[in-house]
C-alpha cells in the first residue's frame, strides 16, 4: 500500500520576486547531497519526477538511491519508474487509445467494476495533425479543399475524439487544421514547469509518435512510447525503464555562412548513429549552445529517432526563455519557470562557471565543420554531402539493390521516358524529382529555414527560374504561425509562383499523405521502370513510405527542397552545373539563388513576432467552424456501430477474467515471415494508402466502400479489423520465404501456398496452430506504431527472434504479451541455417517467478536444431505485463483491485 511521502521533509516554498509565493516544491539541494552537482540535467528532471512520487508503492526510496547514484548504476541498466507529467497524443494514435480507453470502459462495466475509473489520471494533450493529405496542391485555395476533404473521409473519427473530449476527464483535444503535433506542442502546450494546486515540478511529457523529442529542444524531457504504455501512463501507471546512460555532445563554433539547421542535424544523426546511443541520452552543452536559436535545437532533438537516442536533451538557458518570451507566453509564467528552474539546479546559466558534469561517454562537434548536405534515397542516416551528390546518384544507380541501390544497368541509366503532360511534351529520365515538399515537425517550426527557403523562391523568380509542372510541390506548415510571418515578409508570392502553395497544417508526404501524382507521370515511371525522385524536408525516407512510385527519396532542407524542385533532378553537381535557364536564356547557378545566413537572419528578426503566436493558437482554442459544428453522443459509455469501418471495438478484453493467464512458452509454431535487417514498423503497420489488392481492400470493398473512399490505414487505426488486415501489408517488404520476391506475401508453410500474409495468418490461427517471426537488425525502426505490435498479436504472433530490436517496439510487443527473443552476439538465422521451414519450440516456465529479465532461453526446432535466444524482457515489470497477457490488462485488474 502506498503511505506518505517520505521526501516531504524537502518540500520548500518558492517565493517570487514580489515577496509572494509562487508555490512548494520539492528542493534537490535540500538533500544535501553532493553527487546531484554531477548529474547531467536530463538525469536531475528522472531524480525529481521519483522524488515527488516517491509512496514505496509504485515508486520506492531506493529507486531515488539508484537515479542519485547514477554515475555507479547507469552501466549496470538498473530499472526505475518514472511518471511523466503528462501524455501527448496525435489522431493517428489518439483514435486506437480512446478506442482503448472506451473498451475498458465497457469490460470494466461487465466485469463489476466502476467504469468512470476509467480516465487519465495525467494530462493528455491530443492534436489531431496527421490528417493532411495533399489531394490539392499548386493553387492559391488548397487548405480549404484538402481541409473539406479530410472532413468528409474522417468525420467519424474526428466525432469520436470530440466525444473523448468530454466523456474522459483530463484530456484537452486540438482540432484539425490548427498544425502539427511536435509544432504545436514547442509553441503552445510545452509547460516547462507545471503549477498544479500551488506544486511546483518540471513538465515532462511522453508521446506516441516517436519525434515527441522535438520538445528536448525546450528542456521539457519528452520521448516516444508506444500508444500501449502511452495508455498505461495515462492510466496512472509508472512507466518502467532501464536508467540511461547519457552522452555529453560538446559543441564548439559556429556555423558557416549559408549551412543549415537542416545541414547541421542530418551531420548530427550520422555522428550519432557512428558513436552508437541507442537506449540512451544525449546531452548538448559548450559554448556552442549559444550560436544556436531554439527552434535549431528543436530541429536536432525531433531526430533523436533518426539517430537512435531516447532523447537529444536540451536544458533550460536564458536562449529557451527568449522563445517562450517570444512565442507569447506570459511574463509571469517566464518569471515562474526561471525561479523554479534556478531554485532546483536546473538552469544553465552560461554566464557563471560550469561545474563539471558526469557523461557516459562524450562526443564533440565544431559547428564550422559543418557543410551542406542531404540524406538518402533510402535511411535518414545515409548523409551525403552536397558537394558529392552527383557521384553518389551514379554509384546508387549502379549498386546492387540495397540502402545505397537500385541496380540499374549501364545501358538503362541514360534511358528517357517521353510522354505528354496535359497536351504538352515532357520527359523523365532517372533521378528526376517528381515531388518536392517543404513540410514536416523537423523543419517547419524553424523560421530560418523556411523563411530561407522563402528567399531562395524570390531569388529564382527575379531570375526567371520555373519549376517543371509535372513536379508535385507542396507546403505544409506545422503552424499557422508559418503563414504569418510569410505573409508579413512579402515572400509567400514567391513560394506561390513556384507551386509552393500552402496545403494544410499537419504531417503530409513525410509520413506518406503525398496524394496521388498526375496519372502520365505515374504511368511514365512504371511503363518505363524508372527511379523517380522525392525530395522533402522531413525525417524519414524509408522505402515505400513517401510515395510507392518514388524509389528514391532524400531529406533536404526547405530551401534545398526548392533548389531541387527548380533543378527537376538529384542528377545535379550544384557547384558546377546550372540550376537551370532565367531570363534570356542566362544560365543559373545554386550560388546566385542561394541567400547568406545574414540575409535570413534579417528577415527573421523583422518578421516573425510574439503576436503571431499568441494570435495562432487563441484561434486554436475556439476551434473552426466545421468542428465546432460536429455532433457527436452523450454519455461516458460509447456506443459503437457494427456497421463503422473507422471506429470498432477490438477483442482484447473478450474473454478476460479476474485471473491473469500466466506466462507461456511457444510449443511447435511455424515461422509466418523470414525478415532481413531494418525492417520499419512502415514495412509492419503501414500509414500511407491501402493497396487495391490488400486484404485491407477487399474488407472494405464486402462492406460498400467505394475504393476512391479508402483513405489510409493510418485514418483506419481505429479499426483492428482492417489494422490487422493491413499489417505486413507493404508493397515493398522483403519476405525471405518467397526467394527474391518483394510485396506482402508469405508461404503458408503446411500447404506450401503463397498467400498473402493476413490469409496465411488466419489458416494457422483456424488450425490452431502458433507462429512466430524471424528477424534481423533494428527490427521494428521507425515511428512508433503500437499496431505494429497489435496487429501481429492479433494474426497470432506468438514471439519474434531478431538480431536486435528498436527500442520503443519491443517495448510495444511486451505490451501486446508477444515474447521478443535476441540471437547470441555472433549469430542470427542464417549463420544458425534456419530457413523459416522449420517449427518452433520455444520453452519458458509457465510460473512467471521462475523467468528472469534477460535470461538466456533455449530453442528448439523440428529439424533438430538447437539454440540459446535472449528474452528480451527487460524489468520485472514487463513480466507481469506478460504474466498477465498484456500491460491494459495488467493495469484492468489493478484497477479493479484497487476497488476491493
Amino acid at each position: 500500500m502506498a503511505i506518505e511521502n517520505p521526501f516531504n521533509g524537502i518540500l520548500k516554498t518558492l517565493e517570487n520576486p514580489e515577496g509572494s509565493v509562487f508555490g512548494k516544491y520539492y528542493s534537490l539541494p535540500a538533500l544535501n547531497d553532493p553527487r546531484i552537482e554531477r548529474l547531467p540535467y536530463s538525469i536531475r528532471i528522472l531524480l525529481e519526477s521519483a522524488i515527488r512520487n516517491c509512496d514505496e508503492f509504485a515508486v520506492k526510496a531506493k529507486d531515488v538511491e539508484k537515479i542519485l547514484d547514477w554515475e555507479n548504476t547507469s552501466p549496470k541498466l538498473v530499472e526505475i519508474p518514472f511518471k511523466p507529467a503528462r501524455v501527448l497524443l496525435q489522431d493517428f494514435t489518439g483514435v486506437p487509445a480512446v478506442v482503448d480507453l472506451a473498451c475498458m470502459r465497457d469490460a470494466m462495466n461487465r466485469l463489476g467494476g466502476d467504469s468512470n475509473k476509467i480516465n487519465p489520471l495525467v494530462p493528455v494533450d491530443l492534436v489531431i495533425d496527421h490528417s493532411v493529405q495533399v489531394d490539392v496542391a499548386k493553387t492559391e485555395n488548397a487548405v480549404q479543399a484538402n481541409m473539406e476533404l479530410e472532413f468528409q473521409r474522417n468525420r467519424e473519427r474526428f466525432g469520436f475524439l470530440k466525444w473523448g473530449s468530454s466523456a474522459f476527464h483530463n484530456m484537452l483535444v486540438v482540432p484539425p487544421g490548427s498544425g502539427i503535433v511536435h509544432q504545436v506542442n514547442l509553441e503552445y502546450l510545452g509547460r516547462v514547469v507545471f503549477n498544479t494546486n500551488g506544486l511546483l515540478y518540471p513538465d515532462s511529457v511522453v508521446g506516441t509518435d516517436s519525434h515527441t523529442t522535438m520538445i528536448d529542444g525546450l528542456g521539457v524531457a519528452g520521448w516516444g512510447v508506444g500508444g500501449i504504455e502511452a495508455e498505461a501512463a495515462m492510466l496512472g501507471q509508472p512507466m518502467s525503464m532501464v536508467l540511461p546512460g547519457v552522452v555529453g555532445f560538446k559543441l564548439i563554433g559556429k556555423l558557416r555562412n549559408g549551412v543549415t539547421a537542416t545541414d547541421l542535424v542530418l551531420t548530427v544523426t550520422q555522428m550519432l548513429r557512428k558513436h552508437g546511443v541507442v537506449g540512451k541520452f544525449v546531452e548538448f552543452y559548450g559554448e556552442g549552445m549559444s550560436e544556436l536559436s531554439l527552434a535549431d535545437r528543436a530541429t536536432i532533438a525531433n531526430m533523436s529517432p533518426e539517430y537512435g537516442a531516447t532523447m537529444g536533451f536540451f536544458p533550460v538557458d536564458h536562449v529557451t526563455l527568449q522563445y517562450l518570451k517570444l512565442t507569447g507566453r506570459k511574463d509571469e509564467t517566464i518569471s515562474m519557470i526561471e525561479s523554479y528552474l534556478r531554485a532546483n539546479k536546473m538552469f544553465v546559466d552560461y554566464s557563471e562557471p560550469q561545474v563539471e558534469r558526469v557523461y557516459s561517454s562524450h562526443i564533440e562537434l565544431n559547428l564550422s565543420d559543418v557543410e551542406p548536405c542531404i540524406s538518402g534515397p533510402k535511411r535518414p542516416h545515409d548523409r551525403v554531402p552536397l558537394k558529392e551528390m552527383k557521384a553518389d546518384w551514379h554509384t546508387c544507380l549502379d549498386s546492387k539493390v540495397g540502402f545505397k541501390g537500385f541496380a540499374i544497368p549501364k545501358e538503362a541509366q541514360t534511358k528517357v521516358a517521353e510522354f505528354s503532360f496535359h497536351g504538352s511534351p515532357a520527359q523523365l529520365r532517372h533521378g528526376d524529382v517528381v515531388i518536392a515538399a517543404i513540410t514536416s515537425c523537423t523543419n517547419t517550426s524553424n523560421p530560418s529555414v523556411m523563411l530561407g527557403a522563402a528567399l531562395v523562391a524570390k531569388k529564382a523568380c527575379d531570375l526567371g527560374l520555373e519549376v517543371k509542372p509535372w513536379i508535385k510541390t507542396s507546403l505544409a506548415p506545422g503552424s499557422g504561425v508559418v503563414t504569418k510571418y510569410l505573409a508579413k515578409s512579402g515572400l509567400q508570392k514567391y513560394l506561390n509562383q513556384l507551386g509552393f502553395h500552402i496545403v494544410g497544417y499537419g504531417c503530409t508526404t513525410c509520413i506518406g499523405n503525398s496524394g496521388d501524382i498526375d496519372e502520365s507521370v505515374a504511368s511514365a515511371i512504371t511503363e518505363n521502370d524508372m527511379v523517380a525522385a522525392a525530395v522533402l524536408s522531413g525525417n524519414r525516407n524509408f522505402e515505400g513510405r513517401v510515395h510507392p512510385l518514388t524509389r528514391a527519396n532524400y531529406l533536404a532542407s526547405p530551401p534545398l527542397v526548392v533548389a531541387y524542385a527548380l533543378a527537376g533532378t538529384v542528377d545535379i553537381d550544384f557547384e558546377t552545373e546550372p540550376i537551370g535557364r532565367g531570363k534570356g536564356g542566362k544560365e543559373v547557378f545554386f550560388r546566385d539563388i542561394w541567400p547568406t545566413s545574414e540575409e535570413v537572419a534579417e528577415v527573421v528578426q523583422s518578421n516573425v513576432l510574439p503576436d503571431m503566436f499568441r494570435a495562432t493558437y487563441q484561434a486554436i482554442t475556439e476551434g473552426n467552424a466545421t468542428w465546432n459544428q460536429l455532433s457527436v453522443p452523450e454519455g461516458t459509455l460509447y456506443s459503437w456501430d457494427p456497421k463503422s469501418t473507422y471506429i470498432h471495438e477490438p477483442p482484447y478484453f473478450k474473454d478476460m477474467t479476474m485471473s491473469p493467464p500466466g506466462a507461456h512458452g511457444v510449443k511447435n509454431a511455424y515461422c509466418l515471415l523470414n525478415f532481413g535487417d531494418s525492417i520499419t514498423t512502415d514495412h509492419i503497420s503501414p500509414a500511407g494508402s491501402i493497396h487495391k489488392d490488400s486484404p485491407a481492400a477487399k474488407y472494405l470493398l464486402e462492406r460498400g466502400v467505394d475504393r476512391r473512399d479508402f483513405n489510409s490505414y493510418g485514418s483506419r487505426r481505429g479499426n483492428d479489423e482492417i489494422m490487422a488486415r493491413g499489417t505486413f501489408a507493404n508493397i515493398r517488404i522483403v519476405n525471405k520465404l518467397l526467394k527474391g520476391e518483394v510485396g506482402p506475401k508469405t508461404i503458408h508453410i503446411p500447404s506450401g501456398e503463397k498467400l498473402s500474409v493476413f490469409d496465411a495468418a488466419m489458416r494457422y490461427k483456424n488450425e490452431g496452430l502458433d507462429t512466430i517471426i524471424l528477424a534481423g537488425a533494428e527490427y521494428g525502426s521507425g515511428s512508433s506504431r503500437d499496431w505494429a505490435a497489435k496487429g501481429p498479436m492479433l494474426l497470432g504472433v506468438k514471439a519474434v527472434i531478431a538480431k536486435s530490436f528498436e527500442r520503443i517496439h519491443r517495448s510495444n510487443l511486451v505490451g501486446m504479451g508477444i515474447i521478443p527473443l535476441c540471437f547470441k552476439d555472433g549469430e542470427d538465422a542464417e549463420s544458425l541455417g534456419l530457413t523459416g521451414h522449420e517449427r518452433y519450440t520455444i520453452d519458458l516456465p509457465s510460473n512467471v517467478g521462475e523467468i528472469r529479465p534477460g535470461q538466456e532461453v533455449a530453442v528448439v526446432t523440428d529439424a533438430g536444431k538447437s539454440f540459446s535466444c535472449i528474452l528480451r524482457f527487460d524489468t520485472e515489470v514487463e513480466l507481469a505485463y506478460f504474466d498477465h497477457g498484456g500491460i491494459l490488462q495488467y493495469v484492468m485488474r489493478n484497477l479493479i483491485h484497487a476497488k476491493h
